[in-house]
């Protein structure tokens, strides 16, 4: 086995979205992760959060599937679950008993709203928990609705990041004490931790409640997308002066309008210039000019184009496994580095108990 996080053992209960992503996250880091299923689920090798791992199906709903468990969990340094508030509880899976048997455990909650709150046992989605953060009412642009930003901001950065950030805290503070604890990742306290650069802006007086009108936010004429020639689109990110100054260079813009780059009373009509610009030229033209220079450049490219790309060819970003191109493992190690990670499997709870070390409960 490679990686950083191997010998680890990480017990996950099956789920959708923000929770088998960081069960993802840990196995590709080297974590022995074993994923508990219900009796009839069966693997999806396209679903690419479950791979490097190990399925085993129990109906916890009897007394002796849980059990069983229980004596895995026993041998587990970390237990990921993302059902709502009082779910493990009435399986009696939930943190106290487990943490009793297991005092080291670090016991990882994955929910939208946390586990306390008026909110917390409703039922959401990510455009929901990203909603009320302010991370939502941002996104867009000027004069239309928000739009919504895949499940990025809730789901996997402000859940599954946060909560795989939160596990290895504990476990670092575990090394110390000897005793375990409950992490308590809610999607809604995430999104609104990842715009806290956002809040130090308006703080600052230079963000507004305008959307699509600042800086970041597609209102800036240097920090947007333009469609080229052909219908494809560019993204421009020239921000410092230098940048600016070499991005105006390289598209022979000459004009005195385009001095003022921080006139914010400029920035539609510089939008407007810049897009007449950019139809001028194919999506490629425009990398043979720019690509590769500090004009901040790069193209955008759909799901069949990113990992043909030079830059993620070189570094290996992808990998074709058994006909699915998916992501690799990050970030990179330089002395312990991820292994490829392997596509879900089917497995036993026997044989965990035995790969963990664990007597086999009797029957």
């Amino acid at each position: 086995m490679a990686g950083p996080l191997h010998g680890l053992k990480v017990v996950e209960m099956a789920g959708i979205g923000p929770a088998p992503f960081c069960a993802m996250l840990l196995a590709d880091l080297g974590a022995e992760v074993v994923r508990i299923t219900r009796p009839g689920t069966a693997l999806d090798g396209n679903d690419i959060t479950t791979r490097g791992r190990p399925s085993i199906a129990l109906d916890l709903r009897q007394p002796e599937p849980v059990a069983d468990l229980l004596h895995l969990i026993d041998r587990a340094d970390v237990l990921i679950e993302g059902f709502r508030p009082g779910v493990m509880e009435r399986l009696g899976l939930g943190p106290e008993v487990c943490i009793a048997r297991n005092p080291r455990l670090v016991y990882g909650r994955m929910t939208g709203w946390g586990q306390h709150g008026p909110l917390s046992h409703a039922a959401g989605h990510d455009i929901n928990y990203i909603a009320i953060s302010g991370a939502l009412h941002a996104i867009g642009r000027s004069g239309e609705a928000p739009v919504v930003p895949l499940n990025y901001v809730g789901d996997f950065g402000g859940g599954a990041m946060l909560l795989a950030v939160g596990i290895l805290a504990a476990l670092r503070e575990a090394a110390n004490s000897g005793r375990g604890q409950v992490v308590d990742a809610a999607m809604s306290d995430g999104a609104a931790l990842l715009s806290a650069f956002m809040y130090g802006f308006k703080a600052a007086g230079n963000w507004s409640n305008d959307r699509g009108e600042n800086m970041l936010d597609g209102g800036a004429h240097f920090y947007d997308t333009y469609a080229c020639a052909d219908g494809k689109y560019v993204a421009i990110g020239a921000i410092e002066p230098q940048f600016y100054a070499e991005l105006r260079e390289r598209c022979g813009i000459n004009a005195p309008l385009f001095d003022g780059q921080m006139d914010a009373t400029r920035w539609p009509l510089l939008k407007l210039k810049l897009a007449e610009i950019f139809r001028t030229r194919t999506r490629d033209e425009w990398c043979a000019l720019l690509e590769g220079t500090d004009a901040c450049f790069a193209p955008v490219l759909n799901w069949d184009e990113a990992p043909e790309h030079a830059h993620n060819r070189a570094r290996n970003t992808f990998f074709t496994q058994d006909g699915i191109t998916q992501p690799a493992p990050a970030p990179r190690f330089s002395r312990t580095p991820s292994a490829r990670p392997t596509p879900p499997t089917a497995g036993t709870l026997e044989q965990a108990l035995r790969d963990w070390g664990a007597m086999q409960p009797a029957c």
